[in-house]
């Protein structure tokens, strides 16, 4: 009991430390693709770790069917649904972004990609 609950603890301050991370990175990169990128990452993984603590803790405390096992499995839905819909947004805003014709930073000012007379946008 005392060991699940150290891995409680463990993983919910891994959590909080990816998304003080996040907050970090989002605060110090220089670029909005940098930007997004460190809260992508940062926000899936923390609230990943964070909520599999939460869902260990409740399962801890509430070992009835209803209160244990059913809302843990909401927790771990969430969790999931958090997985595969973070990315996929942050892809969705870094192509709109990069159609719309915000370019990457670079150290010498100079574009990452030149888009020649007549090219498309992809």
């Amino acid at each position: 009991m005392i060991a699940l609950l150290i891995i409680v603890i463990f993983l919910v301050v891994a959590g909080l430390f990816f998304f003080f991370a996040a907050t970090v990175g989002f605060l110090r990169f220089p670029d909005f693709y940098s930007r997004m990128h460190a809260t992508g990452k940062g926000d899936t993984f923390g609230l990943l770790l964070s909520l599999l603590g939460l869902s260990i803790y409740n399962i801890l405390e509430n070992p009835t069917w209803y209160l244990g096992v059913v809302q843990t499995v909401k927790i771990l839905s969430i969790a999931v649904f958090w997985f595969l819909a973070s990315p996929t947004a942050t892809h969705a805003l870094l192509r709109s972004a990069f159609e719309s014709g915000i370019m990457p930073w670079t150290k010498d000012g100079k574009p990452i990609l030149e888009r020649g007379e007549g090219e498309k946008k992809a």
